[in-house]
C-alpha cells in the first residue's frame, strides 16, 4: 500500500512540475508580448504626433480650391 502511495505521490508531483512549467513559460511570453506592444504603442504616437498637421493642411488646401472647385461645378 505504502509503495502505490508513493509512486501516486510522484506522478502528482511530475504533473503539477510539468503544469507549472508550461505556465512559467506562458507568463514568459506573455512579457514579451507585452514589451512589443509597449513599443508599437510608443510607435504609434510618434506617428500620430508627426502627422497630426494633416487635418488642418488639407482643410487649408480645400478652402485654396474652393473657387476652382465652384468654377468647375459651373461649367
Amino acid at each position: 500500500m505504502e509503495t502505490v502511495f508513493v509512486v501516486s505521490l510522484i506522478i502528482f508531483t511530475v504533473i503539477i512540475a510539468a503544469a507549472a512549467l508550461g505556465l512559467i513559460r506562458v507568463i514568459l511570453h506573455l512579457r514579451s508580448v507585452v514589451k512589443t506592444l509597449d513599443a508599437l504603442d510608443g510607435g504609434v504616437a510618434v506617428i500620430v504626433a508627426q502627422t497630426s498637421t494633416v487635418t488642418s493642411t488639407v482643410d487649408s488646401v480645400n478652402a485654396n480650391l474652393a473657387p476652382v472647385r465652384n468654377f468647375a461645378e459651373s461649367i
